[in-house]
C-alpha cells in the first residue's frame, strides 16, 4: 500500500526546495521520488527537480512503501497512559524515530505498535498508521495515537485550531534573560546543512514559540524551562533557541559550545499534552515522567525542593496564560 500526499505552493520558489521543507526529506530524496515518477504539479508527472512552482500550485507525491529486508526486533517498550477505543496516549522514549522511512533502519514507534496487535487508524498511509503528530528521534513525551479514522480526522483538525497542544520541558544553555520569550519567525531547511532547520529564510513558514523560565541550576549555568508551541515546525524549539544562541543540552545537531556539559541524550521532554475527545468531546490532559537520564540530570542540576511546585502541570498551563 502506498501513502500520497498534496501540497500547495504559497510562494513561488524551487520544486526541490519547497518538498525538502514539506516532508523533511534532502534533495537528493526528493530527485530520487521524481527520478521514480512518483511527483506530480497539477497531476502531471515532473522531470525535473528544479522546476519553479506557482503560487496556488498543487503538488502531489506518491510515496513508495518502504522496504524491508526481514521483520525488525522491537527491543523497547512504551509506557501507555491511557487506552480506549479511539486512542492511545503514549510516553515516547528517547531514541525511537516515530514512523518507518527508507532511511531508517531499526525499528520504530509505528512497529511497536503493530508488534503490540494496537488498532490504528490507516488514513496516513502503511507507514504512519495512526500517527497524528510526531516527536523528533531523541525527544521523549507524550504523544496521542488514533485507532481509527475517525478519531485521526478529528484529532487533525485539533492540530489545526490549536485545541490540541503540548507543554514541553528542556533544560538550555545558557540561561534565557526573560521570564516570558516570544520567537516568530519563518522556518525553513538550511541551504547549509540540511540535517539543520533555519530561522528567517523567504521560502520558511511561519513559526510562533514561548519560552517559560523555570528554574535556574545551582551553579546558574543551565536553566529548566517550558515551552509552548504555536505551530508545529520541523525542529521548531531547537531553532527558535539557537536563533537566541541558546541550546538544548545533549542536542548534537545544534550544537553547543565543547565547554557546555554534554548529555548522552538531547533534554527535550513533551510534558503534558491536552486535546478534546473525538467521542465525548470532552477536554482530556496527560503528563509524562521523565526517563531515568532526564530526572537525573535534573536531580543533579536543580533544587528540587524549589522546582516541585512549578513542575506542576497546572502551573505550567497558567504561565502561558500572558497577552504577550
Amino acid at each position: 500500500m502506498v501513502e500520497v500526499k498534496e501540497y500547495v505552493c504559497n510562494n513561488p520558489q524551487r520544486l526541490d526546495v519547497f518538498l525538502t521543507d514539506e516532508i523533511g526529506q534532502t534533495r537528493s530524496q526528493i530527485a530520487h521520488l521524481i527520478k521514480q515518477k512518483a511527483v506530480f504539479i497539477n497531476e502531471k508527472v515532473v522531470a525535473r527537480p528544479g522546476v519553479k512552482l506557482k503560487e496556488g500550485q498543487k503538488v502531489k507525491v506518491i510515496f513508495p512503501q518502504a522496504k524491508r529486508e526481514k521483520a525488525l526486533n522491537v527491543d523497547f517498550d512504551v509506557e501507555i497512559l491511557y487506552e480506549d477505543d479511539d486512542v492511545l496516549v503514549i510516553n515516547k522514549p528517547s531514541g525511537v524515530t516515530v514512523h518507518p522511512a527508507p532511511s531508517v533502519k531499526e525499528a520504530t514507534l509505528v512497529d511497536w505498535l503493530k508488534h503490540k496487535n494496537i488498532r490504528l487508524s490507516t488514513i496516513s498511509g502503511e507507514e504512519r498508521h495512526g500517527i497524528v503528530h510526531r516527536l523528533d528521534k531523541g525527544t521523549s513525551g507524550t504523544m496521542v495515537v488514533a485507532k481509527n479514522n475517525e478519531a485521526h480526522e478529528f484529532l487533525s483538525l485539533q492540530l489545526q485550531d490549536k485545541s490540541m497542544g503540548r507543554f514541553y520541558i528542556a533544560v538550555v544553555s545558557p540561561p534565557l534573560k526573560d521570564d516570558i520569550t516570544v520567537i516568530e519567525s519563518n522556518i525553513g531547511r538550511s541551504s547549509n546543512n540540511r540535517l539543520k532547520m533555519a530561522c528567517g529564510l523567504e521560502h520558511g513558514k511561519y513559526a510562533k514559540t514561548m519560552f517559560k523560565q523555570l528554574a535556574l541550576s545551582s551553579d546558574e549555568r543551565v536553566q529548566l524551562i517550558a515551552c509552548k508551541l504555536f505551530t508545529g515546525r520541523t525542529h521548531q524549539i531547537r531553532v527558535h533557541l539557537e536563533s537566541m544562541n541558546r541550546h538544548i543540552l545533549g542536542d548534537h545537531i545544534y550544537a553547543q559550545s565543547p565547554k557546555v556539559e554534554k548529555s548522552e541524550r538531547i533534554l527535550l521532554h513533551a510534558y503534558t499534552i491536552y486535546f478534546i475527545h473525538p467521542t465525548t468531546k470532552k477536554k482530556m490532559s496527560f503528563m509524562a515522567n521523565f526517563d531515568t537520564v532526564m530526572k537525573a540530570s535534573i536531580d543533579k542540576k536543580f533544587n528540587l525542593e524549589s522546582i516541585n511546585e512549578i513542575m506542576e502541570p497546572s502551573f505550567i498551563e497558567h504561565s502561558f496564560d500572558t497577552d504577550i
